[in-house]
């Protein structure tokens, strides 16, 4: 059986399974700041080496595989481009905050698991710090596939108190994304959408479910990938509502403030866990629920002790 390793490199890490590339997680990004730098999982792919993940597609740049990426910070924005104004629409402000890597607290890795633990500051456009955050990640292989387990705890140490939202607690309809995003391949466009119970494809945005999958096709190899994403029960607002697309482009994203705003108060802090299975082939509906019982089983690796 492959053994799992972590290979350092310059400004990421690369997490391997035997020959193949897991996951590339970038922790010092060099992009713009109108993109808001922040870390990211690019490139991901599957045990048989599918890629399943995007780059900066051209419709939005500031997409980058999976990030934890948040557009409705008070008046900042930690997502990229335009901000969404209630009465104004997008607008193009100079508010495009980064999460900037301070220092790894763990890196380690054996057979079986690769783990991190990594210290963040999010920083302000303007050069206030806002939120310091501590962050973990284990990666673990499952006979269905691997799995990502993802936790985050933010403390808000900007001296007032600040609202987390989204674009849809500021009017618009159905855009309540902001979390742990992802920004599937071109050809998983009109992918498949599973969530307990049910099938399909947009209609399924804003749903609330304790999982959600996304099946997609690959060009050239017509093969199918899975990625499947739990929201841990402990979260605020569990079960999480889903900001999900198939038919623009493929995305998925827990979004724990879609609809709601949540206050956070100077000094307070908001803490979250999920789990993302990354498989190959297309398992149907009761297949995706398997992938997500090895997803909330992996949750346990990220918790705090």
């Amino acid at each position: 059986m492959s053994a799992l390793r972590l290979v350092r490199e310059d400004g990421a890490v690369g997490i391997w399974h035997g020959d193949q590339l897991l996951a590339r997680y970038v922790h010092q990004p060099t992009e713009a700041q109108l993109e808001s730098p922040r870390p990211f999982f690019h490139p991901i792919h599957t045990l048989g080496g599918e890629l399943v993940s995007l780059y900066r597609p051209h419709d939005h740049v500031w997409h980058k595989g999976i990030s934890w990426s948040l557009p409705n910070v008070g008046t900042e924005n930690f997502w990229g481009g335009p901000t969404y104004v209630r009465d104004r629409g997008y607008v193009q402000l100079p508010n495009n905050g980064a999460m900037v890597h301070r220092e790894f607290t763990r890196l380690t890795a054996d057979a079986e698991q690769v783990g991190v633990a990594e210290r963040l500051a999010w920083v302000t456009e303007a050069g206030e710090t806002w939120f310091d955050e501590h962050r973990r990640f284990t990666i673990t292989v499952d006979a269905g596939g691997w799995v990502l387990a993802f936790a985050t705890r933010f403390t808000n140490v900007s001296g007032r108190e600040v609202v987390f939202g989204s674009p849809t607690t500021q009017g618009r309809d159905n855009a309540g994304y902001g979390g742990l995003f992802w920004r599937g391949p071109r050809s998983f466009t009109g992918g498949t959408v599973y969530a307990p119970g049910v099938a399909g494809a947009d209609e399924l945005m804003g749903i609330r479910a304790q999982w959600l999958g996304f099946t997609g096709r690959h060009d050239e190899t017509s093969r199918c990938s899975t990625l499947v994403f739990v929201d841990a029960p402990d979260n605020p607002g569990h079960p999480t509502q889903w900001f999900v697309r198939s038919e623009l482009f493929a995305c998925v994203c827990p979004a724990p403030f879609f609809s709601t705003e949540h206050p956070v108060a100077d000094g307070g802090t908001v803490t979250l866990r999920y789990a993302v299975v990354i498989a190959d082939g297309d398992p149907g509906l009761d297949g995706a629920a398997k992938l997500a019982k090895a997803g909330r089983a992996a949750l346990t690796s990220v918790e705090e002790r």
